[in-house]
């Protein structure tokens, strides 16, 4: 995270992508900052689910839940790949960059009451630079399978393909005291944590498949032969994952053994299934909060700080 990216032997921490980051010395802040936003939200994503993506912290040196061809190591190919192309994309808008600046003015014809400006996401960059850069180590590797590489390359994509289905267009309003008679629109991607979101729900429905041949080249097919085709936005995996409930460094799987719980929730958070049947313990923390607030003319607000005693449940 302290590094310079002011010369080209920097780039030596990053072998497999070595000569692309030699080439593009200037863009590998928004990379580290791409790679910082998939760790933080995939945390998030993941927090009130067994698997909670904390293996994510040993990042590159993956352990075997993210080696695999799980459907964990789907979801996080495929969010790392869309935080790469939406980390240059706003660099790019931002200024940050100097081969590249705002996207061009969007083609369809504006609508009424509104006109193009801005200064919209430079997706079209974002998706050039982004995909040479996380593909790049999948399609020279030698590690790994040729199913493995597949598996990786077609989440990849489908991390792209969500982040690009998310451009939407945003405006700004113009007019005498805030009339809106004019607004000026751009097309613009969403925070990261909502293009995880949209993965979580697709990590949820992943297709399991296999790489065999049809016709004359090999292809990701589903294992079972009632499941539909595999689309562009699906998330595929290749093997099973472990229920994540007990510790076996075999499988990636740190186990759930002291991790908070819910106990009113019947949702993946709550005791029963976080705890996996084993039960949970109940503790008293006490909490320190703001309280009794007065906002005072003109204009800060003024709190008093209280004490209270919370019931907090981890699992057995």
């Amino acid at each position: 995270s302290g590094v310079a990216w002011n010369e080209s032997h920097q780039c030596r921490l990053v072998p497999e992508q070595f000569q692309m980051c030699r080439r593009n010395l200037e863009v590998m802040h928004s990379i580290v900052r791409a790679a910082r936003q998939t760790k933080d939200v995939c945390q998030k994503t993941f927090a009130d689910m067994r698997w909670n993506c904390s293996s994510i912290h040993r990042a590159p040196s993956f352990g075997p839940d993210l080696r695999k061809g799980t459907r964990e190591s789907a979801f996080v190919f495929a969010l790392a790949a869309a935080a790469v192309t939406h980390a240059i994309a706003q660099a790019c808008a931002s200024g940050e960059l100097p081969l590249c600046s705002c996207a061009s003015v969007p083609s369809e014809v504006p609508g009424p009451g509104f006109r193009w400006g801005g200064c919209g996401d430079n997706l079209r960059y974002g998706l050039q630079l982004g995909s040479a850069f996380a593909d790049s180590p999948l399609k020279s590797s030698k590690l790994g399978t040729q199913a493995l590489r597949a598996m990786n390359l077609h989440n990849n994509a489908a991390g792209r393909q969500v982040l690009s289905d998310s451009l939407d267009t945003k405006c700004k309003c113009h007019g005498v005291s805030g009339s809106c008679s004019v607004k000026t629109c751009w097309k613009g991607l969403p925070d990261l944590g909502e293009i995880a979101s949209d993965l979580k729900s697709r990590y949820l429905a992943a297709i399991k498949v296999t790489h065999r041949l049809v016709g004359p080249r090999k292809q990701l097919v589903p294992k079972e032969t009632d499941v539909r085709p595999v689309t562009e936005t699906d998330l595929v995996y290749l093997i099973n994952s472990p229920d994540y409930c007990t510790p076996n460094p075999q499988l990636g799987s740190l186990g759930t053994q002291d991790r908070q719980c819910n106990k009113t929730s019947v949702g993946s958070d709550g005791c029963n299934l976080l705890c996996c049947g084993r039960g949970y313990n109940a503790y008293t923390e006490e909490v320190v909060e703001r309280c009794h607030c007065k906002y005072h003319w003109c204009c800060y607000v003024v709190c008093k700080k209280c004490r209270r005693k919370v019931e907090r449940y981890v699992c057995k």
